[in-house]
């Protein structure tokens, strides 16, 4: 998880990466899901939502940076 986190790349494409393996360790019981880690989560894919045809960057990157940081921190905790 850390290392698509601290992965070189676009911050956006990133953060998908992240929210699939994410879900996926949540699916299959290597990761417990918590309240803070779902709220981050559900902040993460409003940052990453996108009209049709619609390119993602500046805010959305940033707000994406931020966001991952509070969940590798998070990640820490578990």
């Amino acid at each position: 998880m850390r290392e698509l986190i601290a992965a070189k790349g676009h911050t956006v494409d990133n953060a998908r990466l992240a929210v699939a393996r994410l879900e996926t360790a949540f699916a299959d019981g290597s990761l417990e899901r918590t309240p803070s880690m779902d709220l981050f989560l559900a902040d993460l894919m409003r940052a990453l939502e996108q009209d049709d045809g619609q390119k993602l960057g500046g805010k959305s990157a940033e707000a994406a940076r931020f966001i991952l940081g509070a969940i590798d921190r998070e990640l820490d905790r578990a």
